[in-house]
């Protein structure tokens, strides 16, 4: 187990390295465990390797060569857009809002929502802070409470004989619908 390690923990190294082996030659000279390390595992050198492979394809890597008028067609457009009347005030913000990255507008975000939340959070804390200062309500003994059951069933009894009046004297003055 001790030797897994050992080998994980050279792989790391091994790998943390692989740009100065791959950029310097004598690197291997002055640190020969690496090269013991690469030889007798295949993993890395396999990467090693790969790596070479693809600084080779980058070295017969040829760039396109620019056009001969590139340089003319470049000055031409600054000309013009030198001489060109300035945006309004409109265009350049609609141009920074469709063509910006929004870097510059997460602060002023961060601040609006945190002003939301400090605005939000202190409204329902004060609704729940009203809500426990209210005195309790004192509790109506039995009899007042009965009293007042009785007063609204009175006050419903009177209004369904007015209805029940109102009904039957309407029903005595218009005649039978033929």
């Amino acid at each position: 187990m001790n030797t897994a390690m050992k080998l994980d923990t050279d792989c790391k190294s091994c790998r943390s390295h692989l740009a100065d082996l791959l950029l310097d030659d004598a690197y291997t000279a002055s640190h020969p465990e690496l090269e013991q390390h690469l030889a007798s595992c295949s993993d890395c050198h396999t990467e090693l390797n790969e790596l070479r492979s693809t600084f080779a394809l980058l070295d017969e890597y040829a760039a396109p060569e620019p056009s001969p008028f590139f340089d003319t067609r470049l000055h031409a457009r600054l000309r013009e857009a030198v001489a060109a009347e300035p945006e309004s005030l409109w265009e350049r913000m609609r141009s920074f809002l469709l063509f910006s990255t929004g870097r510059s507008f997460q602060p002023a975000v961060a601040c609006a929502l945190a002003l939301v939340l400090l605005v939000g959070g202190s409204g329902t804390f004060l609704q729940l802070h009203n809500l426990q200062q209210k005195p309790a309500n004192t509790a109506a003994s039995a009899t007042i409470n009965d009293l007042k059951v009785l007063d609204n069933n009175a006050q419903e009894e009177q209004q369904m004989n007015q209805l029940l009046d109102t009904s039957g004297s309407a029903d005595e003055d218009t005649p039978p619908a033929s």
